[in-house]
């Protein structure tokens, strides 16, 4: 594993950066190509894709800060640190979501069928992302023994611990977003409501995530009481989801049928 891939001239081509735009390049053809058989405006799907990557961009960027705000203010100095490197996966997510609510709210595209229409490529953007995670050798997991035949050893890193077997974490995420990203193309077939793919994509990526965070070795992401920071903001994504999943449809039934008749 090396995040220093390769270099042309000054310029230095990184594994997490690369692989987090191969992530987003895929992720916007494919929701391009979704929009197309589906009428959407192409040029309105576009500019929603410069609003939501820069939301999450910046998302994960603030989230990540509040994670170090101890050592923030214990040593202002670190802002020059984090603010190079350090992003937080639930902050892209959060930041992307309201940047693209906020662009359909001043557009004429719909919410919930824009996040329906996403969300399975976004797993599968976050499943090449986190090769990058595992290239730099951040979000890495506990250490193992020696003899744990799934352990992997980092030499070059500059986020985890050099020369000990650790737990794949970056690779387990990476598993599992693609097969998130499976799911949530068979249930796109079935659902019924708006906004319910949707909620099925917060609730499996909020449980996967809550679960692995007990397998992760980077204790620096910060914690709300024994909760790391990623599972405490799990516990209110899934709470979300399943409003998507079971309550919304309910509302949206309600509203047809209370809507007054036209003659």
């Amino acid at each position: 594993m090396k995040n220093d891939l390769f270099s042309i001239g000054p310029f230095t081509i990184h594994g997490y950066g690369l692989m987090m735009a191969i992530g987003i390049l895929t992720a916007y053809y494919l929701v391009e190509r979704g929009a197309k058989k589906k009428g959407m405006d192409y040029d309105k799907i576009f500019n929603l894709a410069i609003w939501a990557v820069a939301g999450g961009l910046l998302g994960a960027k603030l989230l990540y800060l509040l994670t170090r705000l101890p050592d923030l203010i214990a040593d202002p100095s670190l802002i020059i640190h984090c603010l190079k490197d350090g992003f937080v996966v639930y902050g892209s997510i959060i930041g992307g979501i309201l940047a693209a609510w906020i662009y359909c709210r001043r557009s004429t595209l719909e919410f919930l069928k824009v996040f329906d229409l996403i969300v399975p490529y976004l797993a599968l953007a976050q499943g090449i992302g986190r090769i990058g995670c595992l290239l730099a050798g951040c979000c890495y997991g506990m250490q193992v023994s020696e003899n744990n035949p799934i352990g992997i050893v980092f030499h070059e890193s500059v986020y985890a611990p050099n020369n000990v077997p650790l737990l794949p974490t970056q690779i387990i995420s990476s598993v599992l977003n693609f097969l998130h990203f499976g799911i949530l193309i068979l249930l796109s077939k079935r659902v019924k409501s708006d906004g319910q793919l949707a909620g099925c994509y917060l609730i499996f990526y909020s449980v996967g995530r809550f679960i692995l965070e007990y397998f992760r070795g980077d204790l620096i992401r910060g914690n709300v009481g024994t909760l790391s920071t990623s599972q405490f903001i799990s516990v209110f994504m899934v709470i979300a989801g399943l409003f998507m999943v079971f309550g919304l449809p309910k509302l949206q039934r309600n509203r047809g049928t209370s809507a007054p008749m036209q003659e």
